[in-house]
């Protein structure tokens, strides 16, 4: 089975797609699973979800992403993308590959197990969130799953190593976008405009020292990374967009920050006459491991228990939405000193980490 997780992952990381556009990795996943007596079924566009029935009257759930990133591979790998502009450079096809190890490994121990197994081969965690419309189409609650499992590949950490934490292990994500709408006249004509420029500066420097204000035990980031203003350098700027990123992990923290922020455009809009807009979309919940999931895990596995992740991450990731459903526990396994995740030249020892990463699933799988 260790070499079997690494074809497959080798195999995945040559065909990378795109969002929930996923048909030839949808083709091999599904080439693995239908030998296996699985009942399969695509609950939405992009995905595949395999159903191994023990007899149990509650199931567990294993989440692996597919979607790759469209970024052009420089790895040199004689495995690389065969697909020019994309890659997996997040370490999806490693995660889809030991979710496949470990579905036939199910196969051949069906009987053993303590729940029935869930897989959700997912699209779409690099966009939209596909996490979120897998919950949506009830399949959570169709197969009766009490909980839900899922590790992601993270440079920096030990290689074969797994990782976690009780309560915030990732971020809430959340694109915030500022429009101030002013009035452009000619320089010499400056004081009958509204300068949209200076007040988006003026937003700016508020909103950091807002953020800034927080207490330090409450872990956050929060950057405009792009503002663009005016048209010409002789006249009053009419228009003014910050675009930014707000990352937090508390709901309290994150309602807090957008009440501010919205109140912050209702100052300026007093003082400076300009018209100020504040959006922030959606974005995904905070990664929060269930507590006492968590506590059951490592009362269980005792010395093959994670090793505990000292402060949490700042990235996001949408098996949030899982949580949500159901109590779940997400985790890094570590792939040692490599290139950053999202970087062209990301790669990893597949024949070291992998097989570990597939051997504590089996541990999860077979919980109490």
């Amino acid at each position: 089975m260790s070499q079997t997780v690494v074809d497959s992952r080798r195999a995945l990381h040559q065909i990378p797609e795109l969002d929930n556009q996923l048909p030839e990795t949808l083709a091999y996943v599904r080439s693995v699973l239908e030998p296996l007596g699985c009942v399969l079924t695509t609950p939405i566009s992009g995905s595949i979800c395999a159903f191994f029935d023990a007899g149990k009257a509650e199931a567990v759930a294993f989440r692996a992403d597919m979607d790759a990133l469209p970024v052009t591979e420089v790895t040199g790998l004689p495995y690389a993308s065969a697909h020019s502009g994309i890659m997996h450079a997040c370490g999806h096809d490693g995660h889809t590959a030991m979710a496949l190890a470990l579905a036939e490994y199910v196969s051949v121990h069906l009987l053993e197990l303590p729940r029935n197994a869930l897989f959700l081969f997912q699209p779409a965690e690099e966009t939209t969130g596909g996490a979120k419309g897998l919950c949506d189409s009830g399949i959570l609650e169709t197969h009766h799953v009490t909980r839900v499992f899922g590790l992601h590949l993270w440079p920096g950490l030990e290689a074969g190593q797994v990782f976690t934490r009780p309560g915030p292990l990732m971020a809430r994500a959340n694109e915030v976008t500022v429009t101030v709408t002013g009035k452009s006249v000619h320089l010499s004509r400056a004081s009958q405009g509204l300068d949209a420029m200076t007040a988006g500066t003026e937003y700016l420097r508020r909103a950091y020292a807002m953020v800034d204000a927080l207490p330090p035990e409450e872990p956050r980031a929060f950057l405009f990374g792009k503002m663009v203003s005016g048209t010409v350098r002789n006249a009053v700027s009419g228009k003014t967009v910050l675009e930014g990123s707000l990352r937090t992990y508390r709901e309290e923290t994150y309602h807090f920050c957008k009440e501010q922020l919205e109140a912050i455009g209702r100052e300026i809009t007093v003082e400076t006459g300009c018209g100020v807009e504040v959006y922030l979309n959606e974005g995904y919940p905070a990664v929060w491991n269930h507590e006492g999931l968590y506590e059951n895990i490592c009362a269980q596995l005792y010395q093959d228990a994670p090793a505990l992740l000292e402060t949490p991450a700042l990235a996001a990731e949408d098996f949030s939405f899982y949580q949500r459903a159901v109590p779940g526990v997400f985790f890094f396994l570590g792939v040692g000193n490599t290139p950053e995740l999202h970087a062209p030249d990301f790669c990893f020892d597949d024949e070291l980490v992998l097989p570990q990463g597939v051997e504590f699933l089996k541990k999860l799988l077979m919980l109490a």
